[in-house]
């Protein structure tokens, strides 16, 4: 069975790190739902109590926020709880594209060490101001010191619980897996 499953585009990533594009609280709650896991229905199923429709969905589709994934999926019966009916949490994925990966996901292009260390610099730097502000001061100095790709990896962790502190757990899983992508080189 072939599904549509939404994921955020770079766009959509930077409006979430940073606020640039400044979208509306409404479309920006729907945008922090969408993350190339979970179908339009059940993304939908979780945000019709705020008021948001399929029109929002097109909205943020119209706006580039979000890119259109066609997937096939894996029948039902092997991926939901026998007692609830809602989708389990798998080990591996559960769907796969239709078509190849580069055609299919966003993702990063393949870099060299030189390209995603600058970027794993960059990206510090840029949500470290937006979203920490001042209380991320020292974090952002250890970045500047940080020579490898292997010290950015070391700031991981701190750099989730601070963000987690100031902006919240959405806040914190969007960066932290945008930040995942950067450190693996793309590959997930």
């Amino acid at each position: 069975m072939t599904v549509i499953i939404y994921d955020k585009t770079e766009k959509g990533r930077e409006e979430i790190a940073t606020r640039k594009h400044q979208l509306a609280s409404r479309l920006r709650t729907l945008l922090v739902m969408v993350d190339g896991k979970h179908t339009n229905d059940d993304i939908m199923r979780k945000v019709t109590g705020l008021g948001l429709t399929e029109q929002n969905m097109q909205e943020l589709l119209e706006q580039d926020f979000i890119v259109a994934i066609t997937v096939q999926s894996i029948p039902a019966a092997s991926n939901t709880h026998a007692s609830s009916g809602t989708p389990a949490t798998p080990a591996a994925p559960v769907t796969k594209p239709s078509e190849p990966a580069t055609a299919a996901a966003p993702s990063l292009p393949a870099m060299t060490d030189a390209e995603r260390f600058q970027a794993l610099h960059n990206f510090f730097n840029e949500t470290i101001k937006s979203a920490i502000g001042l209380r991320g001061y020292g974090l952002q100095l250890k970045v500047e010191r940080a020579s490898t790709i292997d010290d950015f990896r070391g700031l991981r962790q701190a750099y989730v619980e601070a963000v987690q502190k100031a902006k919240g757990p959405e806040m914190a899983r969007s960066l932290r897996d945008r930040l995942d992508q950067l450190l693996n080189d793309g590959s997930a």
